[in-house]
């Protein structure tokens, strides 16, 4: 048996208002356009339902209940850019799940969101909703059901806007659903669907004398990625102002409006450390009201933690894990705050690489690479990051290697070469990259007043090569694998005329270091909101520095001496947490982990001492009014790089089937890591005085150096 894929919402006579959208977040939204349909549907048989496969999926958001259980909220992220927005995505996804009812009856209820609200979500341009499922009998038949015009349907009009419930207006009646056309077409998306647990506190519960307001907080120990949830039992009007906030910002409420006796479950994906609640009672009777958090991420099947002899690194690790967790939904996110798009690269790849140090599961990282890789190819390997579609590379690669899935690296391959052919057309006649169309994104960072998010060539050339390079390299290994030897070749001659090109042109041989980028203009046509004319003053910066380092574009020794210069501040600058990524892989390949890794690690100490509900955006704010979100994973790297420097860790087969340890303390007194490889996990214990203890499935061989 299959599943049947019919698509329903709205009747169009009815509701010829309320049928089409924007495709993406990013348009401006049109209120009376945002709509909220609910569906209903009960099946009954004979015999006891023992089990169901479901699939099911809808446009843009929905909530799915069955038998008066959530099922799941969804649908899996399409995964888009801050490019192409102007037409619907080719690709939709739906979840399967299984769910195990042991009853005669199946009571489907599911309430879908149409209009695109954060910057990640994305419609075809219709409302829809979609459900089949192939049920398995007590008496052992099949039977296989789904969606069509027997759905009841109606519109909730209370629900007025992304923050906004009215529930004076009460929801239509139902009637019959309508077929929609299935312009969706869904792939299953390769992940599950998000788990979730109810948040109350001590005053979550509170009652309302008549005419009385009153303001409360919620305090959570974490910062907390989710929905928000109010039941309000009353004989009148009530009103609910609810301000999901990570520590003391100042954010847009929920501006809820209840009447009697009634629920509201928002669509809107919050992170929040605590909610400040405002509740008035319009009525001369009594209320009760209740109002929880609904934590929402991807589901946690295994732990791994690494624990030291450093009660405050301590700290930084678990505050990094934490964020990593609420930054893991239907794609990895920026941070659960600012909801951007799948084309921040950069922080998914080092979450990307958290991950084995933490849950271990990297289904996620390997849809996200699916994921941007069809964004590619929509784009004929163009990303509005340039930085990030050559980091996409890198991590297409690394993911490779912890998972040893040669069938990504297939799927991903028609995207990669769009990718490197594109940036070919962007080196000039002095093989270095001349013409891209931005240098970003380099570091959330200001120098001089010039923005490194875009900066000027003079700002962001150097890196852009050193990354072009990086991905070369990464390239040249994935068609190895692939056996498509010439690709590899001609990538490895790429790789080394480009060098040479960066160290002819790049590097200054009196001061024996990297310079930011050239001086000379940036050609009319290039400059615009993205990319800067160019300046004339030289920049040398830690960034190009530690890049090169990184890469091997200068031998090891040069490396190292700059590596140095970078930790004693003999090189100019600063890093925000994300790009200090690379100055930790720049130690470790150098060999020198055992001098820097701790003192790098120190970095983090004081925000973490600061605030450890969640990870802050940076170390220094790169404007004075800048408000830092405390929830942004791509900061967490001491989760991957402490851990790695301690073990000594180095994959020399792909999937983990061989690992090679060197163990070291780094000056701590005591480590336990543990390590979630696809077999299980690998813990290496090492105590001041004591012998090594490592234990590892069978499946992975171990060689200790």
């Amino acid at each position: 048996m299959r599943h049947i894929e019919n698509w329903i919402w709205l009747p169009k006579e009815k509701y010829g208002n309320e049928q089409t959208t924007v495709y993406s977040g990013f348009f401006k939204k049109d209120a009376n356009n945002y709509t909220v349909a609910e569906f209903l549907k009960e099946y009954t048989f004979s015999v006891k339902i023992k089990r169901a496969e479901l699939r099911f999926s809808g446009d843009t958001a929905f909530q799915l209940f069955c038998n008066n259980w959530i099922i799941a909220t969804g649908p899996a992220c399409v995964g888009g850019d801050f490019l192409g927005n102007e037409t619907p995505r080719e690709n939709f996804y739906a979840f399967e799940t299984t769910i195990y009812p042991d009853s005669e009856k199946l009571n489907f209820f599911a309430r879908v969101q149409m209009m695109p609200v954060h910057i990640c979500e994305y419609s075809k341009g219709h409302g829809g909703f979609t459900l089949s499922a192939i049920l398995s009998l007590e008496d052992g038949t099949q039977k296989t059901i789904c969606t069509d015009e027997s759905w009841l349907v109606r519109k909730n009009g209370a629900y007025r806007g992304p923050k906004s419930f009215d529930g004076r207006i009460k929801p239509d009646k139902f009637t019959n659903a309508e077929y929609t056309p299935n312009i969706w077409n869904t792939i299953t998306a390769p992940i599950p669907v998000r788990e979730e647990c109810e948040i109350h506190t001590e005053n979550s519960k509170f009652s309302l004398l008549p005419y009385e307001e009153k303001t409360l907080v919620l305090d959570f120990d974490k910062i907390r990625s989710g929905f928000v949830q109010a039941k309000v039992e009353a004989q009148g009007e009530l009103s609910l102002r609810l301000t999901c906030r990570e520590i003391d910002e100042t954010t847009g409420p929920e501006e809820l409006f209840f009447t009697g006796n009634q629920e509201y479950r928002g669509f809107f994906l919050h992170s929040a450390g605590n909610v400040e609640i405002t509740a008035k009672n319009e009525s001369s009777h009594h209320a009760e009201i209740s109002v929880s958090f609904l934590e929402t991420h991807y589901p946690v099947y295994d732990e791994a933690d690494t624990v030291t002899s450093d009660a405050d690194l301590n700290l930084v690790l678990q505050t990094c894990k934490h964020t990593l967790k609420i930054c893991r939904q239907t794609h990895h996110l920026d941070s659960p705050r600012h909801c951007e798009p799948l084309a921040c690269t950069g922080d998914y790849y080092i979450e990307s690489l958290m991950t084995p140090f933490s849950f271990g599961d990297m289904r996620l990282a390997e849809f996200d690479l699916l994921r941007t890789a069809v964004m590619l190819e929509r784009e004929n390997g163009r990303m509005f990051h340039t930085s990030y579609s050559l980091i996409w590379v890198k991590m297409l690669y690394d993911v490779y290697m912890l998972t040893g899935n040669e069938t990504l690296l297939k799927k991903c391959e028609k995207a990669l070469s769009l990718l490197l052919r594109r940036f070919e057309t962007y080196l000039g006649a002095n093989g270095l990259i001349e013409t891209p169309p931005d240098y970003m994104f380099i570091d959330w960072i200001y120098i001089d007043g010039l923005s490194m998010h875009h900066p000027p060539k003079a700002l962001g050339q150097s890196c852009l090569n050193m990354f072009y390079f990086g991905a070369l390299d990464s390239a040249e290994k994935i068609y190895h694998t692939l056996g498509e030897e010439q690709a590899a070749q001609d990538c490895l001659k790429k790789k080394e005329a480009l060098r040479i090109a960066i160290n002819n042109l790049l590097f200054d041989y009196d001061k024996e270091c990297y310079f930011e980028g050239l001086n000379t203009p940036t050609e009319p046509q290039l400059i615009g909101k993205w990319m800067p004319q160019n300046v004339e003053k030289r920049y040398y910066l830690k960034h190009s520095n530690i890049l090169a380092a990184y890469f091997g574009v200068c031998d090891d020794d040069t490396g190292r001496d700059l590596i140095h210069r970078i930790m004693s501040d003999k090189i100019e600058g600063d890093c925000q947490p994300y790009f200090m990524h690379y100055l930790f892989e720049a130690v470790y390949r150098l060999g020198l982990r055992e001098q820097y890794t701790l003192k790098i690690c120190e970095r983090w100490k004081p925000s973490v001492q600061k605030c450890s509900k969640g990870l802050v955006e940076g170390f220094v704010a790169p404007e004075p009014t800048y408000c830092f979100d405390h929830s942004h994973a791509w900061g967490g790297t001491p989760l991957y790089s402490l851990p790695k420097a301690i073990m000594g860790l180095e994959i020399t087969k792909p999937g983990m089937e061989e690992i090679t340890l060197s163990p070291l303390l780094l000056g701590l007194h005591y480590a336990k890591v543990e390590l979630l490889t696809p077999y299980g996990k690998v813990v290496c214990e090492v105590k001041e005085g004591e012998d090594l203890h490592i234990t590892h499935p069978k499946e992975v061989e171990v060689i200790l150096q």
